[in-house]
């Protein structure tokens, strides 16, 4: 029983420990997907469904919820910002070639086919980000309006 009130202790202190490091926040000022608005210009409810399911994982500005600021979920939470970033960062569309731009799109499409995005562990918490199949299809439309206009600059180089 002893080892077992020092293993509890010994978490315990852990925890209140690991409430004093946090991870630095993915916060920008300014609009920061202006670039890419610009460009993709997607439909008022296709920039509405962005904004509410993609951009807390996918730009330089997350709406935190208020469990980040508890460890390890903030590290937890970080890590994923960071994943979505690696593989699509809205607000860094003035970064990538047509070519990337277009490939990009693509894989919205296929990540909402398959039923990859949102993740699960983002619709659990957060309602409106789980999509009807009204909102991928206007999604799919812009997609495909959008890539369009950056294969035809592809084909024009």
């Amino acid at each position: 029983m002893k080892i077992l009130k020092k293993i509890a202790t010994a978490l315990l202190v852990a925890f209140v420990v690991a409430q004093f490091f946090r991870p630095t926040q993915n916060k920008s000022l300014g609009n920061h997907t202006k670039v890419f608005i610009a460009e993709t210009n997607p439909p008022e409810k296709v920039r509405v469904v962005l904004e509410q399911t993609c951009y807390d994982c996918h730009s330089d500005n997350t709406n935190y919820p208020w469990y980040n600021n508890i460890a390890p979920v903030s590290f937890w939470l970080s890590k994923h910002v960071r994943d979505g970033k690696k593989h699509l960062n809205f607000s860094d569309w003035a970064t990538y070639s047509d070519k990337e731009k277009d490939h990009k799109l693509e894989e919205v499409v296929e990540t909402l086919d398959n039923g990859e995005m949102p993740l699960k562990e983002y619709t659990w918490t957060h309602e409106q980000a789980k999509l009807t199949e009204n909102q991928k299809i206007l999604i799919k439309e812009w997609v495909l309006h959008s890539r369009a206009l950056y294969q035809l600059k592809n084909l024009r180089q």
